[in-house]
């Protein structure tokens, strides 16, 4: 299905019928990437004294309980509620249904870029100096959304435990600048755009969200960030219409699917 579509009086091709998933699919009770040591997502048959779900042992049908920390266990999208008293819901925040978008790619540095608390010297970043490299000529009406894949980049995030290998975050400069050019939804293959310890200070959801001192900030509440996913090689960096999915939850963050369809120039 090929439809046209103008976006900032510009028109492009999108084939509808060919289309990426850069989610992590969340294989329940297997192989799962993990933050902060927390338990895995995991399945289990519900039972009663009259009843079992699970076909394998004689029920009538699968019925099983599911138990999960979509911050921890994969792919998933948050909201200014993750960082705020005000109990703010993905649900409420993310109304957007199809998102202009670009995704580009980064290798993450040891740098001299602001973090707080201090940078360790062994601290990888995503930093201002090489986000300006690839953004500063993608004009503003493709960055509403913007996908970041970082090097390398190997089938080992799908499972990666975060607390063996540290990932990489956004400087303050950074960040500083995505908001500046106007991204309104951001998705990274990394567990936080923050340091997994830094302690407390979230400064670039903070700084995301314009929530000093995480004071809740009506003017940014649809905005959303998106962590954990993962972008193949094979997907090309350049424009793209993404479709943010997620389940209703009435929650600060929701396991989330993104799906991204390739923009092409008329």
């Amino acid at each position: 299905m090929n439809a046209e579509l103008k976006i900032d009086n510009k028109t492009y091709l999108v084939d509808f019928s060919k289309c990426y998933d850069i989610s992590i699919p969340l294989n329940f009770n297997g192989n799962q990437p993990n933050t902060y040591g927390v338990d895995c997502a995991s399945s289990k048959p519900y039972t009663d004294d009259q009843f079992i779900g699970d076909r394998r042992k004689g029920g009538p049908c699968n019925f099983e309980i599911y138990k999960l920390i979509p911050h921890c266990n994969g792919t998933h999208t948050e909201c200014i509620g993750h960082i705020t008293e005000e109990r703010i819901s993905i649900l409420d925040s993310l109304n957007d249904i199809m998102i202009s978008s670009t995704l580009i790619t980064i290798t993450p540095s040891i740098t001299n870029e602001l973090y707080i608390p201090n940078l360790n010297s062994e601290d990888l970043v995503i930093t201002k100096k090489d986000l300006y490299k690839v953004m500063d000529s993608i004009p503003s009406h493709l960055l509403k959304g913007l996908i970041i894949r970082t090097l390398p980049n190997s089938c080992a995030k799908k499972s990666q435990d975060y607390m063996k290998i540290p990932p990489a975050f956004f400087s303050i400069e950074a960040m500083q600048y995505i908001v500046s050019k106007g991204v309104e939804h951001l998705l990274v293959d990394t567990p936080s755009v923050d340091r997994l310890f830094d302690e407390g200070n979230l400064s670039a959801h903070n700084i995301f969200w314009d929530t000093k001192k995480k004071k809740y900030n009506s003017n940014t509440k649809h905005k959303t960030i998106t962590e954990m996913i993962f972008v193949d090689n094979h997907i090309e960096d350049g424009s793209y219409l993404l479709n943010l999915q997620i389940p209703a939850f009435v929650s600060d963050a929701a396991p989330s699917r993104p799906i991204i369809f390739k923009l092409n120039d008329i």
